[in-house]
């Protein structure tokens, strides 16, 4: 075989080797179900022709609504994640056993991943790892993903003290929702870059919301004078995806921009400044550009 020829026939497969792997490469978006006033059936139906790959929710809290969820996430092929968390209203041991066997619920449905609210920011530390290792067990029996939120009131209310527990509990998989840091700290951490490694090497998946110094959640990020913070919460769910996408095919990530009075309301009226749904689609579409770039 002449060389040229075997050149071309090498450099040929490289490309489609390359190419390949870079098409490995996905995300998959779930839609927060957080102020939803239609039924399951059609929640549903918009999440799928809004290019969703599934919806997150806390478990439904009837037997009627549970039947209409699982009728429509078969019927719109979406999948699903869910909310577990700490009830902070009930002494420790009490809570703990809630939390704890909530989870044999959830498991039942085999959910993409199940995110938890966990802890108390009044607990005390052991108490606190306390339900992170009951949860990490349960996910290592039931080969589950388990994973801890960073949220205002819970265990990882702030960037230091989530590092305690980082650095105490190898096994502790974040969900990486910056925008309760972001008015915790007053900033957009800008120069805590350093500070902030060990907790995006840890974080299996994202919560897709903008926040800034003064509220965690922007009125519309696709307003200009929000540039500044989406660009800033963009470059950091960057890091982390592209970092867990050397290791693994698929990262998830929930678009959580919430209702009023999460979202920033008219005074007297309650009327939203901005539509919850738009923000959360436009978060997906602006993460997918992103991704898709070299």
């Amino acid at each position: 075989m002449k060389k040229p020829l075997l050149i071309g026939l090498l450099l040929t497969s490289i490309t489609a080797f390359s190419s390949f792997s870079q098409q490995k490469k996905q995300l998959q978006f779930f839609q927060t179900d957080w102020g939803r006033q239609i039924s399951w059936d059609t929640f549903c139906e918009k999440t799928k022709a809004s290019g969703y790959d599934g919806l997150e929710t806390w478990f439904p809290a009837d037997e009627k609504s549970e039947a209409e969820l699982k009728a429509a996430l078969a019927k719109y092929d979406l999948k699903v994640g869910f909310l577990n968390g700490t009830n902070k209203s009930l002494p420790f041991e009490e809570s703990l056993k809630t939390y704890t066997e909530h989870f044999k619920t959830l498991i039942a449905w085999n959910p993409a991943y199940i995110n938890c609210h966990t802890g108390n920011d009044f607990f005390t530390f052991e108490q606190n790892k306390t339900f992170i290792d009951a949860a990490n067990k349960i996910a290592k029996e039931n080969n589950i993903p388990i994973y801890h939120e960073t949220h205002r009131g819970r265990f990882s209310y702030n960037l230091p003290d989530t590092k305690k527990y980082i650095q105490a509990i190898p096994e502790l998989k974040m969900t990486l929702d910056i925008s309760h840091w972001m008015v915790v700290h007053e900033s957009l951490l800008q120069n805590q870059d350093t500070e902030l490694e060990e907790v995006l090497n840890r974080s299996h998946h994202i919560h897709a919301r903008v926040g800034h110094a003064e509220s965690p959640q922007v009125n519309d990020p696709e307003a200009p004078e929000w540039k500044k913070a989406v660009d800033r919460h963009m470059d950091i769910w960057e890091k982390v995806i592209r970092q867990k996408w050397e290791s693994q095919d698929v990262y998830t990530i929930t678009t959580e921009f919430g209702p009023a009075d999460y979202m920033p309301t008219l005074p007297y009226t309650r009327v939203p400044v901005a539509d919850q749904w738009k923000a959360n689609t436009y978060m997906m579409k602006a993460l997918k550009k992103r991704m898709s770039e070299d």
